[in-house]
Protein backbone atom coordinates (compact mmCIF):
# COMPACT_ATOMS: atom_id res chain seq x y z
CA UNK A 1 0.00 0.00 0.00
CA UNK A 2 1.34 3.47 -0.97
CA UNK A 3 1.56 6.54 1.72
CA UNK A 4 -1.09 8.29 0.06
CA UNK A 5 -3.39 5.18 -0.09
CA UNK A 6 -2.26 4.53 3.91
CA UNK A 7 -2.74 8.16 4.86
CA UNK A 8 -6.22 8.02 3.15
CA UNK A 9 -7.28 4.84 4.77
CA UNK A 10 -6.39 6.61 7.67
CA UNK A 11 -8.02 9.81 7.36
CA UNK A 12 -11.19 7.20 6.62
CA UNK A 13 -10.75 5.58 9.92
CA UNK A 14 -10.70 8.37 11.92
CA UNK A 15 -13.43 10.32 10.03
CA UNK A 16 -15.64 6.47 10.49
CA UNK A 17 -14.76 6.69 14.59
CA UNK A 18 -15.24 10.72 15.32
CA UNK A 19 -18.93 10.27 13.51
CA UNK A 20 -19.91 7.31 15.55
CA UNK A 21 -18.97 9.87 18.74
CA UNK A 22 -21.31 12.32 17.28
CA UNK A 23 -24.42 13.54 20.03
CA UNK A 24 -27.56 13.73 17.62
CA UNK A 25 -29.35 16.89 17.61
CA UNK A 26 -31.97 16.94 20.11
CA UNK A 27 -35.56 16.94 19.29
CA UNK A 28 -37.04 20.48 19.50
CA UNK A 29 -39.36 20.60 22.37
CA UNK A 30 -43.35 22.40 20.90
CA UNK A 31 -43.95 25.48 22.83
CA UNK A 32 -45.74 25.36 25.96
CA UNK A 33 -44.11 21.49 26.89
CA UNK A 34 -41.86 21.31 29.46
CA UNK A 35 -38.78 19.70 28.95
CA UNK A 36 -35.13 19.11 30.63
CA UNK A 37 -32.03 17.02 29.82
CA UNK A 38 -29.04 16.18 32.04
CA UNK A 39 -27.71 13.05 33.76
CA UNK A 40 -29.75 10.74 35.76
CA UNK A 41 -28.54 7.93 38.25
CA UNK A 42 -30.82 5.76 39.94
CA UNK A 43 -29.10 3.65 42.50
CA UNK A 44 -31.03 0.62 44.10
CA UNK A 45 -29.60 -0.80 47.53
CA UNK A 46 -28.12 -4.02 47.11
CA UNK A 47 -28.40 -4.46 43.72
CA UNK A 48 -25.69 -3.40 41.51
CA UNK A 49 -26.91 -4.50 37.98
CA UNK A 50 -30.02 -1.96 38.89
CA UNK A 51 -27.90 1.10 39.27
CA UNK A 52 -26.64 2.97 36.10
CA UNK A 53 -26.12 6.30 35.13
CA UNK A 54 -27.66 8.03 31.65
CA UNK A 55 -28.21 11.35 29.96
CA UNK A 56 -32.10 12.16 29.77
CA UNK A 57 -34.54 13.95 28.30
CA UNK A 58 -37.86 14.05 29.92
CA UNK A 59 -40.72 16.55 27.83
CA UNK A 60 -43.83 16.41 28.83
CA UNK A 61 -45.93 16.35 32.16
CA UNK A 62 -46.89 14.00 34.87
CA UNK A 63 -50.06 12.42 32.96
CA UNK A 64 -48.55 12.33 29.26
CA UNK A 65 -44.81 12.46 28.84
CA UNK A 66 -41.68 10.71 27.52
CA UNK A 67 -38.39 10.23 29.10
CA UNK A 68 -35.16 9.55 26.59
CA UNK A 69 -32.43 7.61 27.87
CA UNK A 70 -28.99 8.04 26.28
CA UNK A 71 -25.24 6.26 26.13
CA UNK A 72 -22.76 8.24 27.16
CA UNK A 73 -21.93 8.51 23.48
CA UNK A 74 -25.30 10.04 23.24
CA UNK A 75 -27.22 6.76 21.68
CA UNK A 76 -30.63 6.39 22.41
CA UNK A 77 -30.97 3.45 24.84
CA UNK A 78 -34.59 3.67 25.78
CA UNK A 79 -37.56 6.00 24.59
CA UNK A 80 -40.05 5.65 27.68
CA UNK A 81 -43.64 7.15 27.31
CA UNK A 82 -46.86 7.22 28.99
CA UNK A 83 -50.60 8.65 28.02
CA UNK A 84 -53.56 8.38 30.19
CA UNK A 85 -53.88 4.24 29.50
CA UNK A 86 -51.08 3.78 27.86
CA UNK A 87 -47.73 3.13 28.62
CA UNK A 88 -44.30 2.05 26.14
CA UNK A 89 -41.19 0.73 26.05
CA UNK A 90 -39.14 1.29 23.06
CA UNK A 91 -35.78 -0.54 23.34
CA UNK A 92 -33.69 -2.26 20.54
CA UNK A 93 -35.96 -2.07 17.63
CA UNK A 94 -38.85 -3.29 19.97
CA UNK A 95 -41.60 -1.59 21.59
CA UNK A 96 -43.32 -3.35 25.07
CA UNK A 97 -46.93 -2.31 26.53
CA UNK A 98 -46.94 -1.54 30.12
CA UNK A 99 -50.31 -1.87 32.43
CA UNK A 100 -48.97 1.32 34.22
CA UNK A 101 -46.07 4.32 34.06
CA UNK A 102 -44.70 3.16 37.27
CA UNK A 103 -44.66 -0.78 36.13
CA UNK A 104 -42.79 0.65 32.82
CA UNK A 105 -40.04 2.34 34.44
CA UNK A 106 -39.49 -0.63 37.14
CA UNK A 107 -38.94 -2.31 33.83
CA UNK A 108 -36.71 -0.02 32.02
CA UNK A 109 -34.65 1.10 34.58
CA UNK A 110 -34.73 -1.50 37.16
CA UNK A 111 -35.65 1.13 39.91
CA UNK A 112 -39.12 2.58 40.78
CA UNK A 113 -38.15 5.81 39.43
CA UNK A 114 -41.65 7.83 39.89
CA UNK A 115 -41.74 9.02 36.25
CA UNK A 116 -45.71 10.80 37.08
CA UNK A 117 -43.63 12.99 39.99
CA UNK A 118 -40.17 13.77 38.35
CA UNK A 119 -41.38 16.95 36.09
CA UNK A 120 -42.99 18.20 39.40
CA UNK A 121 -39.75 17.43 41.59
CA UNK A 122 -37.83 19.11 38.19
CA UNK A 123 -39.83 22.65 38.71
CA UNK A 124 -39.15 22.43 42.22
CA UNK A 125 -42.46 21.32 43.48
CA UNK A 126 -42.23 18.89 46.68
CA UNK A 127 -44.97 16.47 45.06
CA UNK A 128 -45.32 13.48 47.57
CA UNK A 129 -45.03 9.86 46.08
CA UNK A 130 -45.72 6.82 49.18
CA UNK A 131 -42.21 5.73 50.07
CA UNK A 132 -40.66 8.41 48.06
CA UNK A 133 -38.49 11.74 49.74
CA UNK A 134 -37.62 14.50 47.44
CA UNK A 135 -34.92 16.91 47.68
CA UNK A 136 -35.67 20.17 45.78
CA UNK A 137 -34.08 22.07 47.71
CA UNK A 138 -31.25 22.46 44.98
CA UNK A 139 -33.26 22.70 41.61
CA UNK A 140 -32.83 25.85 41.11
CA UNK A 141 -28.71 24.69 40.86
CA UNK A 142 -29.66 22.02 38.40
CA UNK A 143 -29.68 19.41 41.29
CA UNK A 144 -32.58 16.88 42.13
CA UNK A 145 -32.03 14.36 45.00
CA UNK A 146 -35.16 11.77 45.75
CA UNK A 147 -34.86 8.43 48.24
CA UNK A 148 -36.80 6.05 48.31
CA UNK A 149 -37.38 4.33 51.58
CA UNK A 150 -40.22 2.07 51.30
CA UNK A 151 -40.93 -0.40 50.52
CA UNK A 152 -37.12 -2.20 50.52
CA UNK A 153 -35.26 -2.25 48.37
CA UNK A 154 -34.15 1.77 49.03
CA UNK A 155 -33.26 3.54 45.71
CA UNK A 156 -31.68 6.82 45.01
CA UNK A 157 -32.31 8.71 42.56
CA UNK A 158 -29.49 11.94 41.86
CA UNK A 159 -29.84 13.85 38.76
CA UNK A 160 -28.27 16.89 37.36
CA UNK A 161 -30.09 19.17 35.23
CA UNK A 162 -30.74 21.90 32.49
CA UNK A 163 -34.02 23.13 31.51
Amino acid sequence: MTRTLRAAAWMFLCAVLLAGCAIPPRTPTPAGVQAWNGRLAPTVDGQASQSFTAGFELKGAPEAGELTLTNPLGGTVAVLAWAPGNATLRSGGKVREFPSVEALAQEATGAPIPLAALSHWLSGKPRPVAGWEADVTQVAEGRLRARRNAPPPAADLRVLFER
